[in-house]
């Protein structure tokens, strides 16, 4: 299949690194704002290492059936600023990064964002900037089911369907993490996981991430 020059995406809390190969791999990446919100997604789900292995970390919102993804609010609920700290800080005190991150990180849980949409593109924002990607990433304007301009990985990329069958492409290259001798290499954990273990070299874990790539290394 040949690949288009966009791509489009739906919008996630600390993305998956499947969802940061996208933005490695796209000159131009659209977030996808006028979608119907669903639960049980990337969109205010995202999954770390911890010592007991893969940790699902979810933020509240508001009550949003049937609401478009860029008027869904963030709720209060739960305290879930200070757990989700707190579930970083015990997952990543020992990684090799963490530290060198964590003041400017620690912002988006002291914070207060009105808007899931708001909150997770600038924390995408701030990611890409720290591992050096740079591909124009901006919201979409209207709903398009089926864009022709763009490959779709709206639906694609989420947390209940298998990457391998979903996503051929996407082969996660193995890094370094602060667990693996308890659990071995964990896939596809949230770009967190990968910044915090691998700083500045998460951009070549992201390249190598991409068969493509990984065959064109192999040669």
């Amino acid at each position: 299949m040949s690949m288009k020059k966009k791509v489009i995406l739906g919008s996630a809390y600390l993305g998956p690194v499947e969802y940061y190969t996208k933005l490695f791999a796209y000159g131009e990446a659209l977030v996808e704002r006028y979608d119907h919100y669903a639960k049980q997604t990337y969109r205010n789900r995202c999954v770390i290492a911890s010592a007991d292995g893969p940790l699902a970390l979810t933020l509240p919102t508001e009550k949003s059936e049937k609401c478009l993804m860029k008027d869904v609010r963030i709720s209060d609920h739960g305290n879930w600023r200070h757990v989700h700290w707190n579930a970083f800080v015990a997952a990543y005190r020992h990684s090799p990064f963490f530290d060198y991150y964590a003041d400017e990180f620690r912002r988006f849980f002291t914070q207060r964002y009105e808007f899931l949409f708001d909150f997770n593109m600038e924390l995408c924002r701030w990611v890409c900037g720290q591992i050096e990607l740079s591909p124009r990433i901006r919201p979409t304007d209207a709903y398009v089911k089926a864009p022709e301009d763009a490959d779709d990985f709206r639906e694609a990329i989420h947390p209940k369907r298998s990457f391998a069958e979903a996503d051929p492409d996407f082969v996660p290259a193995p890094y370094y993490q602060v667990f693996s001798q308890k659990h071995g290499f964990l896939p596809n954990m949230s770009i967190a996981d990968l910044l915090f273990n691998m700083g500045p070299e998460s951009v070549l874990v992201l390249r190598d991430s991409i068969a493509k790539n990984r065959t064109d290394l192999l040669r």
